[in-house]
C-alpha cells in the first residue's frame, strides 16, 4: 500500500507542477495575488495539518527486513552416523528389549534418512555419555562455527556480539527454547519486530537443537522414533533494516504467519516430551501426528493465502468456500494453486511421511519437494534448522533468481505451523555451500542429487 501511495502522491506532484508551468506571467501574478489575500491562519492550519500527516505515513511506515545471507552447519566427518553403526550402539543399551533393534532399523529404512548424517559426540561414546557438558560441547561446536562463516561471508565485524565475540554491552539478547522444530520463523519473527523498532541495526538470528541428552534408552516404540530422526544442524541468519544493505542482500522478508493448535489437547500432545514407565526422558510421537500436521497447514494457509495468491485462485477458492456453507457441506474444498505464488518451497523436512503429507495437501510435484527431501537424506530431520538447509540446496543448484518467491514452512510440537515468504532481491549465483557440495558428476552420484 506504502508503494501506491507514493506513486500517488508523486503523479500528483508532478499534474501540480505541469499546471503551474503551463500558466502565463500574468495568470501566475494573479494567483500570487490570490494567495496573498488569504488569512494567514488558514496557510498555517493547512500546511500543519499537511505536516502532521507526512509525519504520521513516515513513522507508521514498516522498515524493511533484509536477509543478507545465512549459512549453515556441516557436521564434522568423525560424527557420522550411518546405519549399521546407529544400530551396533542400540544394541549395547542396557536393558535394550532386542526385538526394538530390528524396530529401529526398520524405522531408519523407512526415514528417508541416508548415511551421512551426523550425532554429537555424547551419542557416539560406548556407552552413551548425555551430560550438561556435553551439550554445552555441541552447542559452542554448531553456534561458534556458524557464527564465524557467517561473519566471514558477510565481511561483517564481530562488534555485535558479547561473550565470546565481546559484544557491546547494549546488545539486546534473547533466547527461544521450547518452541520445537517450529521455531525458525519464530526467531525470524521476533527480530523482525525489533528491527521495526531500531533503526539502522542488524539482528543475528541462530537456529538449532541440542541433542546430546535426547537419546532415549527406554523400551516405548512411540519414543524410539525420534532417536531415528533427529540429527545435528544448525544456521545462522543475518538480518537488518538498513536500506543500502538492500542493495547486496539476497531476500526480504514479506510475510510472516504463524498458527498455534495448543488449545486443542490432541495437537498439544502429539509430539510430547515425558517419562515412561520405567522413568526415562523420551519425545514421544502420536500416530496422529500426520493428521495434525495436515491440520494445522490448513489453518495456516488460509490466514496466508489472501497474502500471496494471485487474484484468480482467491475467486475459485471463495467459490468453493461458498458453495460449501450454501449449497453442499459435502463438497470437496478447492485447494489453492501455491505453485502460481512461489517459485520455491521449502518443508520443514521432519521425516519422509511429514514431506509427503504436506506434498499431497499442497498439490506439489517431487521437483517442488527436491529440497526437502534431500536435506532429509543428507542431514536429517535438524529440527528448526532445516529449512534454510532447504533454501541452501536450492541455491547451491544455482536455481534462484532475481524476484522468485520462497515459502517457509516450520512445523513442529505445540502443534505449531510456521511460515515466512521471502523475495528474492538479486540473482544468487550457484553458492558453494559449506554444508552443500556443488553440484559436480561425482557429488550427484553420491546424493542422489539431479543434474
Amino acid at each position: 500500500m506504502g508503494k501506491y501511495l507514493r506513486l500517488l502522491l508523486l503523479a500528483t506532484f508532478a499534474v501540480a507542477l505541469f499546471k503551474v508551468l503551463c500558466h502565463t506571467s500574468d495568470e501566475l501574478g494573479a494567483l500570487y495575488s490570490l494567495v496573498d489575500s488569504v488569512d494567514a491562519f488558514y496557510v498555517v492550519l493547512y500546511s500543519s495539518a499537511l505536516i502532521f500527516l507526512a509525519t504520521i505515513y513516515f513513522m507508521s511506515r514498516s522498515r524493511p527486513v533484509y536477509l543478507v545471507d545465512f549459512v549453515c552447519f556441516k557436521p564434522p566427518a568423525e560424527l557420522r552416523s550411518p546405519t549399521e553403526k546407529f544400530i551396533k550402539h542400540a544394541r549395547l543399551i542396557p536393558n535394550f528389549d532386542p526385538s526394538n533393534v530390528e524396530f529401529l532399523r526398520k524405522i531408519l529404512e523407512r526415514s528417508g534418512l541416508g548415511e551421512d548424517t551426523a550425532l554429537p559426540a555424547a551419542q557416539h561414546a560406548i556407552p552413551c555419555a548425555p551430560s550438561m557438558a556435553a551439550s554445552r560441547d555441541e552447542a559452542e561446536l554448531v553456534l561458534f562455527s556458524l557464527v564465524n562463516s557467517l561473519f566471514k561471508k558477510t565481511k561483517i565485524k564481530p562488534r555485535i556480539s558479547t561473550s565470546s565475540y565481546q559484544m557491546r554491552n547494549d546488545v539486546r539478547s534473547y533466547n527461544l527454547s521450547g518452541m520445537g522444530c517450529s521455531a525458525g520463523p519464530i526467531s525470524i519473527a521476533l527480530a523482525r519486530d525489533e528491527l521495526q523498532v531500531h533503526q539502522s541495526a542488524y539482528a543475528l538470528v541462530l537456529t538449532t537443537e541440542i541433542i546430546s541428552e535426547q537419546l532415549y534408552t527406554g523400551n516405548d516404540r512411540s519414543k524410539l522414533v525420534a532417536n531415528c530422526l533427529f540429527r545435528m544442524g544448525g544456521a545462522a541468519v543475518l538480518l537488518t533494516n538498513k536500506r543500502r544493505e538492500g542493495r547486496r542482500a539476497k531476500y526480504e522478508l514479506l510475510h510472516l504467519v504463524r498458527t498455534n493448535k495448543g488449545a486443542d489437547d490432541a495437537s498439544y500432545h502429539c509430539v510430547y516430551q515425558e517419562e515412561d514407565e520405567a522413568g526415562k526422558v523420551g519425545i514421544m510421537l502420536s500416530k496422529d501426528l500426520m493428521a495434525i500436521a495436515g491440520g494445522a497447514l490448513k489453518v495456516n494457509i488460509t490466514t496466508i493465502g489472501p497474502l500471496v495468491l494471485p487474484l484468480s485462485e482467491l475467486i475459485l477458492f471463495f467459490l468453493s468456500f461458498a458453495g460449501r456453507k450454501l449449497i453442499n457441506p459435502k463438497w470437496r474444498p478447492y485447494v489453492p494453486d501455491f505453485t502460481k505464488a512461489f517459485e520455491h518451497f521449502c518443508i520443514h523436512a521432519g521425516g519422509r511421511a511429514v514431506i509427503e503429507e504436506l506434498a499431497r495437501n499442497l498439490r506439489l510435484s517431487e521437483e517442488q519437494v527436491e529440497a526437502s527431501r534431500m536435506t532429509l537424506h543428507r542431514f536429517g530431520n535438524t529440527s528448526s534448522s532445516s529449512p534454510w538447509y532447504e533454501l541452501g540446496y536450492v541455491e547451491a543448484k544455482g536455481k534462484m533468481r532475481r524476484g522468485d518467491r520462497v515459502w517457509q514452512i516450520g512445523l513442529g510440537s505445540g502443534f505449531k505451523c510456521n511460515s515466512a515468504v521471502w523475495r528474492c532481491l538479486r540473482a544468487v549465483p550457484k553458492d558453494d555451500h559449506s554444508a552443500w557440495p556443488t553440484a559436480s558428476a561425482n557429488t550427484r552420484c553420491r546424493y542422489n542429487l539431479p543434474p
